[in-house]
């Protein structure tokens, strides 16, 4: 199986051994472990004598024996080992501040640690690591990552696959099988850790809230519309959505609403991180060819695309869409140093052309435009 340098792979090695733990969190199968191997795999071939300790906290004596240590053991543990790595550490009860003694007390042992689900594992680290970490996010594998392996061709011959099929590293490395792979994922991937919440106490619902949201992708949504599609009240949907942003299967975008009378203010759209998922929930993996949604498709591609492109690239933006009551609208707008850009998105090339509102333009400071199509995407994410 080929595998994909991932963006942070750089990135996170710049970072070992600077006195903080280094953080890794993501959805189920993006590669975090892979990737913290493959470091520990390249500082091995440098640093032969180097003494590496990988504890998995799936395991459950590795789950009890961080839970209880106190400092006396942890020096036990941790003694002659240059570098510590924790898996799935969100598994671990009070892990936050067993990280905490590492880092404080073995200032010269890098701290690797990775976990599945910010909710659970950031309400347990933020405290007690602030100002102690460095904290990334992997996603599905990106164009910028598939670029730098093989070039625009590879990108090319590879871009319906991942608007049907998305980009999850096991999909792109078995293609014979994605389909299989594809509906495995979106069924043990998105629920395993959420039904352990105690607050996720209707499945049903929150598996009809996945549905309506995949049919509604592109379009804003209403969490008082989806409640009484779903069955349930408008506070639930909130609470749900919410926890899927946090677990990594959703993102939103709010509108942007500041100097235009007529502007939506309360809107919102709700995006998927990886379009395979959103396929599978609606059970269609039907070729561009025979969908009705590929417009839809290509705006969730791009949107989370570019996120990617600006978490690992350390660009920090503010992201909104804009629309108003007039239904003039731009699908997705960049902010960042006092600026804007704005993007419009096209399935079709010859149905590139795209005005930006007047109102919009005159009213923001806005940068740059662009109008998105399969010929020029690539321009904005590699």
């Amino acid at each position: 199986m080929a595998y994909i340098e991932r963006q942070l792979q750089v990135v996170i090695g710049q970072r070992m051994f600077h006195g903080k733990a280094i953080v890794l969190i993501g959805a189920r199968q993006v590669g975090k472990s892979t990737l913290f191997k493959r470091i520990l795999a390249s500082r091995e071939m440098q640093e032969p004598n180097e003494h590496i300790l990988s504890l998995d906290c799936d395991d459950p004596q590795v789950r009890a024996m961080l839970e209880q240590a106190n400092l006396a053991e942890l020096r036990q543990l941790v003694a002659g080992n240059r570098i510590v790595m924790i898996d799935e550490a969100q598994r671990v009860s009070g892990i936050g501040l067993t990280l905490k003694m590492i880092t404080d007390h073995f200032p010269d042992v890098q701290l690797l640690v990775t976990g599945s689900s910010s909710f659970l594992l950031q309400d347990k680290l933020n405290e007690p690591l602030t100002g102690r970490k460095f904290e990334y996010h992997l996603y599905p594998v990106s164009t910028q990552e598939l670029y730098q392996d093989g070039g625009v061709m590879r990108v090319k011959q590879t871009l319906e696959s991942r608007l049907i099929y998305g980009s999850y590293p096991d999909v792109i490395n078995n293609a014979e099988d994605r389909r299989a792979v594809l509906m495995n994922l979106s069924g043990s991937y998105l629920y395993q850790d959420l039904l352990s919440m105690e607050g996720v106490r209707k499945p049903v619902v929150l598996e009809k809230l996945l549905v309506a949201l995949a049919l509604q992708v592109g379009s804003e949504v209403s969490y008082n519309e989806l409640a009484q599609t779903v069955g349930t009240d408008s506070k639930t949907i909130e609470k749900y959505v919410d926890l899927l942003e946090k677990c990594y299967v959703v993102f939103r975008l709010s509108a942007l609403n500041r100097n235009v009378r007529t502007e939506l203010k309360k809107s919102k759209k709700i995006y998927f991180y990886d379009n395979g998922i959103r396929n599978a929930l609606i059970q269609n993996l039907n070729p561009l060819a025979l969908r009705q949604d590929a417009g839809a498709l290509w705006e969730n591609f791009f949107i989370s695309e570019r996120i990617k492109y600006n978490h690992y690239n350390g660009r920090y933006v503010n992201a909104y869409f804009w629309r108003t009551s007039q239904q003039q609208e731009i699908d997705y707008i960049e902010e960042t140093d006092g600026s804007m850009t704005a993007f419009e998105m096209k399935w079709n090339p010859k149905k590139a052309r795209a005005s930006f509102p007047a109102s919009f333009l005159e009213a923001y400071p806005v940068k740059d435009t662009a109008v998105i199509t399969p010929d020029n995407y690539l321009d904005w994410l590699k």
